[in-house]
């Protein structure tokens, strides 16, 4: 296949779940199918970044994009215009008249066989009339992470202007889905949503994946007392884990064991996060880093405390792939073929999961059980070559049944 893939950002470093789903997708696509990997590129991506794109497309174009730094006197000017555009300002700031155009030019040729747009954001630039089939890639379903936003949010105003958010976003949504040919989830659940919310017939589920080969364990250290969570703190749903954790979670472990660790690896943390870091000895806050391996190596358990999100959590998996007994939330394990009890431990109450971090952490038995079940399980299961494979056999599907469509109407 032909496929025009495209992005809003270059993926280097892949140092976040979006990127990782995606970098691993394209590197095995890559080998049997020529990638063209059209994105926005507003210059803040790694040095090597455009170099290295070799790895995951045969051809990169870059179209130059100017984003307002997120928290700056621009960024709140520009939330505050949103107020009166029908589009969320998640998707409004991707909007590229310069994107667009190429998008129409490199695809009026009739070279690719198929359009991927990863993620819903570079839809805003998607021509409503392409020549060729179409594919939505939705790592999560956005609506339903502004909508968990706004139902946990206390502050008045901010309430007021999420339920906003939450609203646009789950009209464009919609009408962005229907644009489509067809749309891969990475869930059954997230699937079904799509199906029952916007009234989208051709929607795919694939599985989540990870890259064994690198997140493996490498020792049969137990980590003591120590605790890691790691995803990047710039994204809305791990602040919030982390602020969760630490507020309501982390004192009740403290009062059953009271040398217990937690380590935050992720870029990007946020200032009150690293305010508490300098406080309190015990909560160890690393910004990015160049691998989380070390940090998952050192620790006894893997915590995802999550209470906002959609989609699958990459972070899960690569935990299991090292055999870290992990303790999630619903929310955190949502979209995971995984069962309770079996390959992790799921608890949704500040007090159950302080309950079942002390039981991790005081039987070292049980800590090992779970890890050795969960890293069999993604072994056998969830390689991203696997991955890759339903992936392939969703856009073959999808072309087909476009020509099939095309030769129907033309005869």
């Amino acid at each position: 296949m032909q496929i025009l893939w495209l992005k809003t950002e270059l993926l280097h470093p892949v140092d976040k779940g979006g990127k990782i789903r995606s970098y691993y997708m394209l590197r095995e696509l890559r080998r049997d199918h020529r990638i063209t990997y059209l994105t926005l590129d507003d210059g803040s991506a790694d040095p090597e970044a455009r170099e290295r794109a070799i790895e995951y497309c045969h051809e990169l174009l870059c179209i130059p994009h100017r984003n307002i730094e997120k928290f700056s006197a621009g960024f709140y000017v520009e939330l505050a215009q949103n107020l009166t555009s029908r589009l969320p300002y998640a998707i409004k700031k991707y909007q590229s008249a310069a994107m667009l155009a190429e998008i129409e030019r490199r695809t009026r040729s009739k070279q690719f066989d198929v359009v991927v747009c990863d993620f819903l954001a570079p839809s805003i630039n998607v021509p409503n009339h392409l020549p060729c089939p179409s594919v939505l890639f939705q790592h999560n379903v956005e609506a339903v992470i502004w909508k968990r936003h706004f139902e946990t949010q206390t502050g008045k105003l901010q309430k007021v202007y999420l339920h906003n958010q939450w609203q646009k976003m789950r009209a464009y949504e919609r009408d962005a889905s229907q644009r489509f040919d067809g749309i891969v989830a990475v869930s059954h659940e997230d699937q079904e949503i799509i199906k029952r919310d916007y009234g989208v017939k051709n929607v795919y589920a694939i599985p989540t994946g990870v890259d064994i080969e690198f997140f493996k364990p490498r020792d049969k250290s137990t980590g003591g007392n120590a605790l890691v969570f790691t995803g990047s703190m710039d994204w809305l749903p791990n602040e919030d884990a982390i602020r969760y954790f630490t507020d309501h979670i982390l004192p009740l472990i403290r009062s059953k064991i009271p040398q217990v660790t937690l380590t935050v690896v992720g870029r990007n943390p946020y200032a009150s996060l690293l305010e508490l870091g300098k406080r309190d000895p015990a909560i160890i806050v690393t910004g990015r880093v160049e691998d989380v391996r070390p940090y998952m190596e050192n620790a006894a358990a893997y915590i995802v405390p999550i209470r906002i999100g959609g989609g699958t959590r990459l972070k899960i998996y690569e935990a299991m792939a090292m055999a870290k007994p992990v303790i999630s939330t619903t929310i955190g394990a949502e979209g995971l073929p995984l069962e309770n009890g079996k390959e992790l431990l799921i608890a949704d109450t500040p007090e159950n999961f302080a309950e079942l971090v002390v039981r991790v952490l005081s039987d070292k038995s049980l800590a090992r059980t779970l890890g050795e079940r969960a890293a069999t399980r993604v072994r056998e299961e969830f390689g991203w070559n696997k991955v890759a494979s339903v992936f392939e056999t969703i856009c073959s599907g999808v072309i087909a049944g476009k020509l099939s469509k095309s030769s129907v109407r033309a005869s």
